[in-house]
């Protein structure tokens, strides 16, 4: 028996460099989503120990997507300037601190700094660990993006599936958040030396004159930055009202008006399991095509039939169709031949952020002038807009 098992152990040990880079990568993006839903889901026991308002804690969340936006330049900068490897290293160090901040945070002005700092140091991560995984996938020569992705995604579940378990507990926040600290600190020591340890360049990045990077975008990245745009914007109508629509519109008793919001989740873990497999097959194109189709065909039909089964069914080919979106065009962002990776990822970043800053507000006011059915339907836009787009974006890069 003790054979058998160590037999199975050394199947699961990476056998080559770019499995064990790949190894790594894929346990920092389960690191990091983890991190995040940790905060989310202890969200309600911090307003209650601070007593705050909605009105405040709407006001203090802002410091998280702010100090996300503020750091895209500066992490693109560093990235250049000291490669991915200790980038990743010392944003996963500070990420897990500032998760710590904000179980100390005394105050609303102190909470407001922690936030920044936790969405500053989170987009750090997020754009230092993508462009490793564009270097891993480049070893690998075919797509692996959206999995790293998806592995994010599962720690998200975990996050939100231990929050869950502790509150009732009566656990405190901070001590949370010490625990995922920990852990997180103890993959990264586990690992460090398994990143990659120089970024992966393609092509002509350097101008033979002057020696320095380009850093201006072509038509073709801004082009992938606003397919991600409607991707994220979708994302965010998703997370802040998903659950506002079941429970304003379709009305399914108090226990259920979170299935929406969980099918579409749930949806979305699977389909970045099985991106990989698609783009592999039919390509990148066809891929985002389907991914449009899902978004706007799906919420279509929560909108069009505002029934229990219809709505989760609709919601679920949201999630679906948002899986795929942003990890490849981060992908493809990341093997621009004209700009260096983190730059690249960064510009596209910029503007899918703007979707996930804008598009919430937007739902609400919407909503105060019409009724939230209308004001979710700009959501069918943005996915036949990623239909249209997607063969442009073939043209551009042939």
């Amino acid at each position: 028996m003790r054979h058998i098992f160590a037999d199975h152990l050394h199947h699961l040990r990476p056998h080559s460099p770019k499995a064990y880079y790949r190894t790594a990568i894929s346990s920092f993006f389960l690191v990091m989503g983890l991190i995040f839903a940790s905060w989310a889901s202890r969200i309600p026991d911090v307003k209650q120990h601070l007593g705050l308002s909605d009105a405040q804690l709407g006001g203090v969340l802002f410091a998280a997507p702010l100090g996300q936006v503020l750091s895209i330049a500066f992490s693109a900068w560093l990235i250049e300037r000291c490669g991915s490897r200790k980038v990743v290293i010392l944003s996963m160090i500070l990420f897990g601190s500032s998760l710590v901040s904000l179980g100390l945070a005394p105050s609303t002005v102190l909470l407001f700094a922690a936030l920044f700092s936790f969405g500053f140091t989170d987009n750090m991560l997020n754009i230092s660990l993508n462009s490793q995984a564009v270097g891993v996938e480049t070893l690998y020569g075919r797509s692996i993006m959206a999995t790293f992705h998806g592995m994010w995604s599962l720690g998200g579940l975990a996050g939100g599936i231990l929050g869950a378990v502790l509150a009732p507990l009566g656990v405190k926040p901070l001590v949370h958040f010490c625990l995922v600290c920990a852990l997180s600190l103890t993959v990264l020591a586990g690992l460090r030396r398994w990143t990659l340890p120089r970024d992966v360049r393609l092509g002509k990045k350097r101008d033979a004159a002057t020696d320095k990077p380009s850093y201006r975008p072509d038509l073709y990245l801004i082009l992938l930055g606003f397919i991600a745009f409607g991707s994220m914007a979708t994302e965010g109508a998703m997370y802040d009202w998903s659950s506002v629509y079941f429970a304003q519109v379709i009305r399914p008793g108090e226990e259920l008006i979170r299935l929406g919001y969980v099918a579409c989740m749930t949806a979305m873990v699977i389909g970045r399991f099985v991106a990989d497999r698609l783009v592999s097959r039919y390509g990148v194109t066809p891929v985002l095509q389907l991914s449009g189709c899902c978004i706007a065909g799906g919420m279509a039909l929560a909108l069009l039939l505002p029934r229990l089964e219809a709505a989760t069914a609709g919601l679920a080919l949201v999630g679906f169709g948002m899986a795929s979106v942003v990890p490849l065009c981060y992908s493809l962002a990341g093997k621009s031949r004209k700009v260096p990776t983190s730059v690249a990822i960064s510009l596209v970043s910029s503007l899918s952020f703007l979707g996930f800053l804008a598009c919430p507000p937007m739902v609400g006011f919407l909503s105060h002038l019409l009724d939230l059915r209308w004001a979710l339907a700009p959501i069918v836009g943005a996915g036949a807009a990623i239909v249209c787009l997607a063969p442009v974006l073939r043209r551009l890069h042939a």
